[in-house]
């Protein structure tokens, strides 16, 4: 799927970080719990893919999938009753991808007590067309000191996992030639 206003080697024209930010509000239910009785963490990433995801394909213009989940923090457990709001933003975007940076807040359903941070993630987004190939995504433009601060932080992630990747390669390589392949 490529913008009709350019061809599919052409980058899109960038979007502002305010064009796809959204919030998922969800209520927490039994249903959720782990066994000590809090909502589970799964359920939570869970709810954070989807709004990464719906923020990804609405920056992107079309379909994008999750390439990786880093640095999901779990910060105060979440309990029944809870109502749960994840706020997700695009950070920064490279040729075909882009990294989602998503806060979770919580606060109790029946009180009017301001919501608290209760976990954070970075996921990665990699738009792709229909055969599931990558595409260009729209460079994001950041509109405030926090979204500029955001997408330089975004970029010291995206360094460290190239390195990361990078490193990890080379070990492979090097087992592999000393006949320590696993």
């Amino acid at each position: 799927m490529t913008d009709q206003a350019t061809g599919p080697d052409e980058v899109p024209p960038g979007k502002p970080t305010s064009a796809s930010r959204t919030t998922l509000s969800h209520i927490m239910t039994n249903a959720d719990t782990n066994l000590l009785g809090t909502v589970h963490g799964g359920v939570i990433m869970k709810l954070v893919d989807d709004a990464a995801g719906a923020v990804a394909g609405r920056h992107s213009g079309g379909p994008a999938v999750t390439a990786s989940m880093d640095e999901m923090a779990f910060l105060e457990p979440v309990r029944v009753g809870d109502l749960v709001h994840v706020k997700a933003q695009v950070n920064w975007t490279g040729r075909t991808s882009m990294e989602v940076g998503v806060r979770v807040l919580a606060e109790r359903w029946n009180e009017s007590t301001p919501a608290t941070q209760v976990g954070s993630a970075y996921l990665v987004f990699a738009a792709v067309d229909a055969e599931g190939k990558p595409r260009l995504v729209p460079p994001v433009l950041p509109e405030t000191e926090r979204d500029e601060r955001r997408y330089q932080e975004a970029q010291i992630r995206r360094t460290h996992r190239l390195a990361r990747r990078r490193a990890i390669m080379e070990l492979r390589e090097r087992r592999a030639a000393e006949g320590l392949d696993d």
